[in-house]
C-alpha cells in the first residue's frame, strides 16, 4: 500500500508538469508581446530595540508570464512562474543574537538559593537535597552544556517564581539540541537562504492556466501547478483563507499574506456559469463553482525556529527547549515542591518530560486537502459558500506518551505529565463570505465566517493535556474613502476597519486551589484593526498607519509607514512597528498536576489526586495563549527601511 501511495504522489506531480508541457505545442508562433518578464530587487533592513539589527534581507524576485492563446481544445492557455531567492545577512552581521554565537550560560530560579546555573538543580551532584533510592533525576552536562542558550521567554518577562528552562538558540548545524527532526530543524543556510530548501521554495509559483468553452457559454477554467489559492474577502485574518500555510518567520503576522503564503502544488478548477437564473424571480449576475485539490505533501505553518528574529507566540522556543529536555534532560526552575512562592530548580533526566517527536503526515490521498466553493454576484452583493477538509497547519501537543518516572525509574503513561508528541489533526471547515457595496454611503462592507471541527487546544483539566473543540470565527469589515480637506484637498483618505471574533464552543476552565486550570485560550475573543491611508504627489507619496488591538489580551500593535515612489521603478518605504499594552500573562503550568503521585503532590492542596491540576500558574508555557501574537511581541519594537527596484 505504501508503494501505491508513493506512486500516486509521483503521478500527481507528473500530471502537473506534464500538463504544462502538453499544452505547449508550441508557442513559437506567438508574438513576443505575449511574453512578460518583470521582477524586483529589494533590501529590507530592520532594527529592533534591545538587539540591534533584526533583518538584513536581500531579495530577487522574477515573474514570468507566457500567453499561448488557443491550443487544441483549450483556450486562453498561459504559463506563469514566480521565482524568489533571498539572503538574510542578519545571521552573519548580528550573529551574537541570531547566529553561530547566539546565547550563552543561563541562571534559573531556585527558592533556597535564589538562582542556580543550568545543570545544578535537585538531582545534580551540586544539590544537597536528598532523593529516594532508585531515582533517575539528573543529566549529563557534557551532552547538554550551559552554553548557547537563553532562558525561555527572557526578553518578555522575568522568571517570577514560575517555570523556566534554558533553550538552545544557535542554528541546528552549530548546535542540534532541541532541533525536532523534520520540523524546526533549520541549519545556518536554511536561515540565511530561506527559499533554497528541500521543498524548493524558490519556486514561488509555477502553473498553467487553460479553459474549455462549452456550447452553452459556460467555461471550465483550470489552474494546475504550484500556486496560492485565496479564499475570503478580508485582510490579515485567516478565516476562510486557510488553504496555503503561512511563513510567520518572515515578519510575524505583519507582512502581506501574498508575500508569506507558502505556495503548494494544487489543482484548481472553476466552472463559470456567468449570469444564471436558478428559478423564476432569482437570477444571479454571475455564478461560479470551484473545486480545489491540494495534492502536495502536507506542510505546516513556519512558526519560526528559536534563534530566528520572528518566532510567533515564542512557540518555536518552547518546542525547542522541550525537545532538548526530552532528548538530553535539563534544569527547570521553581519545579519541585512548588507553591506560588516558587520551588526548587530540578534537574530532569532524558525521557522524563518534554517533547518526544513531531508526527509529520506523510504523503497519501487521505492526507491531501479538498475544498469546494460556490461563488456568485447578485446585484451589489457578492457571496461565497465554502467547505474544506484539511490538516491543521498549527501544531497540537498531545500528552499521554510513555515516559520515565524520575523517582522510581519506571516507564509508563502518567496522567497529566508534561511529556508530548506534536500532531497535526484533521480539521473540517464550512463557512461563507459576503461583500456589499452601498452606493448611498459609498462604502464596501465585508463579512466572513467559518465553523471548524477537529481543532485541538491545550487543556490542563484533561489527563492528556489537550482537548478537541469546534470553533466559530468571523470577521466584519468596512472600507470607505473620506475627504479630509485640512490634510489633503484633492484626494480622499482610505479608511478600512475590521473586527475579528473567535468563539471556542467546547471551552473548559475551572478554579482550583492556586488558580484557574483548563484551556488557556479565551472562550470569546476579539481583535480589531484599522487602516488609514493617504495619497500625495499624484499617488507617489503614500503615508499610512495600521493599528491592531487584541481586546482580551489588552495588547496593541501600531505600524506607521510612508511609501515614496521615487520614480516608476524605485520605491522607498520607511516604517515602524510598535506595541503597547500588556505583554506576558500567567496560566496553569501543570507543575501542580501530580503525575507521579505521591511524590509530586503539591504543598497546601488537600486530597491532591493523581493527574489533577491545582492551578499553580506562571508565564510559561501556557500564558502565551492569553497574551496572543501581539502581546507576546511586546518587546519587539522595530524601525524598518525597505528599498525596492522594480523592472
Amino acid at each position: 500500500m505504501q508503494i501505491k501511495t508513493k506512486g500516486l504522489r509521483f503521478w500527481c506531480y507528473t500530471l502537473a508538469g506534464g500538463a504544462s508541457l502538453a499544452l505547449t505545442p508550441m508557442t513559437t508562433t506567438v508574438a513576443a508581446e505575449d511574453t512578460r518578464v518583470n521582477g524586483y530587487v529589494e533590501n529590507a533592513t530592520y532594527g529592533r530595540e534591545g538587539v540591534g539589527l533584526s533583518k538584513f534581507r536581500n531579495t530577487l524576485q522574477l515573474e514570468l508570464e507566457k500567453k499561448a492563446g488557443d491550443v487544441g481544445i483549450f483556450s486562453n492557455v498561459g504559463f506563469n512562474a514566480t521565482l524568489r531567492g533571498s539572503y538574510d545577512g542578519v545571521y552573519d552581521l548580528n550573529d551574537d543574537e541570531y547566529g553561530r554565537n547566539a546565547g550563552g550560560p543561563v541562571q534559573l530560579q531556585d527558592l533556597p538559593q535564589g538562582t542556580v546555573p543550568h545543570g545544578s538543580g535537585v538531582g545534580s551532584p551540586a544539590s544537597a537535597i536528598p532523593l529516594p533510592p532508585g531515582n533517575t533525576f539528573g543529566f549529563d552536562v557534557s551532552q547538554n552544556p550551559n552554553d548557547g542558550m537563553v532562558v525561555l521567554g527572557e526578553r518578555l518577562h522575568s522568571q517570577n517564581n514560575g517555570v523556566a528552562f534554558g533553550v538552545p538558540v544557535r542554528p541546528c548545524d552549530k548546535d542540534d539540541r532541541g532541533c525536532i527532526n523534520g520540523y524546526l530543524d533549520k541549519d545556518s543556510n536554511d536561515l540565511r537562504f530561506q527559499e533554497f530548501n528541500d521543498r524548493a521554495d524558490f519556486i514561488r509559483e509555477l502553473y498553467a492556466d487553460f479553459d474549455i468553452n462549452f456550447d452553452n457559454g459556460n467555461i471550465l477554467s483550470t489552474r494546475l501547478g504550484k500556486q496560492q489559492v485565496i479564499w475570503g474577502r478580508t485582510d490579515l485574518f485567516r478565516v476562510l483563507d486557510v488553504i496555503n500555510p503561512v511563513d510567520y518567520s518572515r515578519n510575524n503576522i505583519y507582512d502581506e499574506l501574498e508575500d508569506i503564503r507558502i505556495p503548494m502544488w494544487i489543482l484548481r478548477t472553476d466552472y463559470r456559469m456567468g449570469p444564471t437564473e436558478v428559478f423564476d424571480g432569482l437570477a444571479f449576475d454571475d455564478l461560479n463553482f470551484q473545486v480545489v485539490w491540494n495534492f502536495d505533501k502536507f506542510r505546516p505553518h513556519d512558526i519560526g525556529q528559536c534563534g530566528q528574529p520572528n518566532v510567533i507566540l515564542d512557540a518555536g522556543c518552547f518546542f525547542r527547549g522541550m525537545n532538548n529536555l526530552w532528548e538530553n534532560g535539563g534544569t527547570v526552575a521553581n519545579f519541585a515542591g512548588a507553591t506560588p512562592d516558587g520551588g526548587l530548580a530540578t534537574d530532569f533526566g532524558p525521557g522524563q518530560i518534554g517533547i518526544r517527536k513531531a508526527h509529520m503526515p506523510s504523503w497519501s490521498l487521505s492526507n491531501t486537502q479538498l475544498g469546494l466553493k460556490l461563488e456568485g454576484v447578485y446585484g451589489d452583493l457578492g457571496f461565497s459558500l465554502n467547505a474544506l477538509t484539511y490538516r491543521s497547519q498549527l501544531p497540537s501537543l498531545r500528552g499521554g506518551i510513555p515516559a520515565t518516572n524520575g523517582f522510581t525509574g519506571e516507564t509508563a503513561v502518567w496522567p497529566s505529565l508534561i511529556a508530548f508528541d506534536i500532531h497535526f489533526p484533521r480539521v473540517n471547515l464550512v463557512g461563507g463570505s459576503l461583500d456589499y457595496y452601498s452606493q448611498g454611503i459609498d462604502t464596501v462592507f465585508r463579512v466572513e465566517t467559518a465553523y471548524t471541527s477537529g481543532e485541538e487546544f491545550a487543556n490542563t483539566l484533561r489527563k492528556e493535556l489537550y482537548s478537541e473543540s469546534d470553533v466559530l470565527r468571523y470577521v466584519i469589515g468596512a472600507d470607505k474613502n473620506i475627504f479630509i480637506p485640512a490634510l489633503n484637498e484633492s484626494q480622499a483618505f482610505l479608511f478600512s476597519g475590521q473586527i475579528f471574533g473567535q468563539h471556542i464552543l467546547d471551552h473548559e476552565r475551572e478554579q482550583r486551589t492556586y488558580g484557574e486550570a483548563g484551556i488557556p485560550d479565551y472562550e470569546y475573543n476579539w481583535t480589531a484593526t484599522l487602516l488609514m491611508q493617504g495619497f500625495y504627489m499624484n499617488g507617489r507619496m503614500t503615508p499610512k498607519i495600521i493599528t491592531a488591538h487584541d481586546f482580551r489580551a489588552q495588547a496593541t500593535a501600531i505600524a506607521p509607514s510612508v511609501d515614496w515612489l521615487v520614480n516608476d521603478n524605485f520605491k522607498l518605504t520607511l516604517g515602524g512597528n510598535f506595541k503597547v499594552g500588556t505583554g506576558a500573562r500567567e496560566f496553569d503550568d501543570c507543575r501542580s498536576c501530580n503525575p507521579w503521585d505521591p511524590f509530586t503532590q503539591t504543598p497546601g492542596v488537600v486530597g491532591h489526586q493523581p493527574g489533577e491540576s491545582a492551578g499553580l500558574g506562571s508565564y510559561e508555557p501556557l500564558g502565551r495563549f492569553k497574551s496572543g501574537p501581539i502581546g507576546m511581541a511586546q518587546k519587539e519594537d522595530e524601525i524598518q527601511l525597505t528599498a525596492r527596484y522594480s523592472f
